[in-house]
């Protein structure tokens, strides 16, 4: 029997997002289905099942060690975002991904994210699957890099989708709620215990994002104070105020490896619009204060815009400034608490759906017949969509994967 096509995938690097989300669909593939993940780093995935190899490449991001030429005043076209000139770790990293298209033959390549991997696919003639994000990529190279596309995923509900969507994009977009989240959260008491909160005292959790520096910490000073009946904890980054005087009841974690356990515990949460951050909140269902932070295409922006828009959240610009504005906002968010429509927008095993989505996508554009095996074992999984999924059984046991070095990749 012929073997399917490999997939190729790109990922990129920054926070564990992106990795996360790959590992997921990767995993629901058809075990006959080879996949090679093309990243900077590989020590962010999660297990990775048989058949996946990663390639680590040089990032496409950062500037590479050593004395680069003097090319800023050579303009950037349109359809382009980051594409310096003369920087030799960009070229190795193109070419290795060219040479895999030219050996490997695959069936598809998936950018999450880089519209110039996308449209280096598709200017190689290999079929691209684009990631989408929030925020405003109305640009003309994230929209080359869509409009050439065999399809688009998107990891959220489509109540979240950008309503100005044009038709051609929404014909191509595949909703995946949640993927490669892990929005699986303790019970609400023994998350509290394991916090020592005590019986009858409220606790708020702030999310702080960790793809940026984090918000300034002067803020929740004003909050705890506000609210001197209820317990402030903030995990994630933070800045320090040099100004800000910090209560008693307002305690910064910093970076935990407990999130689930925090958000399971909490009353109330203010976080930013981060994509993990958003769906492990979503599947808590708790009054929520969605408030984002800067990202390029004012990604998080549009994103909280769109939670607040669907009623599952709380909006605001930026943080309340004063305790009487922290004391209207925590008023509002736990009068308009709707935890229906933040279950439903959670979405749940949207893995299993993706991964029969990718593979009608190959078998549509390659002909071949589908694979039933996957890397999950047989699923129970019917095939009503990603909104409507229901659980699949996993097999127990332990994955693996080939990593192949820099040398490797470069050779």
């Amino acid at each position: 029997m012929v073997s399917p096509r490999p997939i190729g995938y790109f990922v990129h690097h920054q926070g564990r997002g992106h990795a996360e989300r790959c590992a997921a669909i990767v995993n629901a593939l058809p075990q006959d289905r080879p996949v090679t993940i093309f990243c900077a780093r590989d020590d962010i995935f999660p297990p990775l099942g048989p058949g996946v190899e990663i390639v680590i490449i040089p990032s496409l991001f950062e500037p590479p060690a050593g004395p680069l030429p003097r090319t800023d005043w050579i303009a950037t076209p349109d359809t382009m975002h980051c594409a310096p000139v003369g920087w030799p770790t960009i070229r190795q990293a193109m070419a290795t991904m060219t040479r895999w298209f030219h050996e490997a033959d695959p069936a598809l390549m998936i950018s999450d994210v880089s519209a110039e991997v996308a449209q280096l696919a598709r200017l190689c003639s290999v079929p691209h699957v684009k990631i989408l994000q929030h925020g405003d990529r109305s640009d003309p190279g994230h929209m080359a890099a869509y409009r050439g596309a065999a399809g688009l995923l998107a990891p959220f509900h489509a109540d979240l989708d950008n309503p100005d969507r044009p038709d051609w994009m929404r014909a191509l977009t595949f909703h995946a709620p949640g993927i490669g989240v892990n929005a699986a959260l303790p019970a609400r008491d023994a998350a509290r215990r394991a916090l020592g909160i005590g019986p009858g005292r409220k606790l708020a959790v702030v999310v702080s994002g960790g793809g940026g520096d984090g918000w300034a910490d002067a803020a929740f000073g004003v909050a705890a104070r506000a609210f001197p009946d209820m317990d402030w904890i903030v995990i994630g980054k933070i800045q320090r105020d040099w100004h800000a005087t910090l209560p008693a009841n307002l305690h910064l974690a910093g970076w935990v490896d407990n999130a689930a356990e925090h958000i399971a515990a909490a009353d109330l949460i203010v976080s930013s619009a981060g994509n993990t951050t958003c769906h492990q909140v979503l599947a808590a269902a708790r009054p929520w204060i969605v408030v984002p932070e800067w990202r390029y295409f004012d990604e998080q922006q549009d994103k909280a815009r769109a939670i607040g828009r669907s009623g599952a959240a709380l909006h605001l610009p930026y943080l309340p400034a004063s305790a009487h504005a922290w004391q209207a906002a925590l008023a509002e968010a736990e009068r308009t608490h709707d935890a229906a429509i933040q279950r439903r927008l959670a979405g749940e095993d949207a893995a299993p759906a993706t991964a029969r989505w990718l593979t009608r996508l190959c078998d549509r554009i390659w002909g071949q017949t589908p694979s039933t095996d996957s890397r999950k074992g047989t699923s129970n999984v019917h095939d009503l969509g990603p909104d409507h999924c229901r659980r699949a059984r996993r097999p127990s046991g332990e994955r693996h994967s080939r990593v192949s070095g820099a040398s490797d990749a470069a050779g």
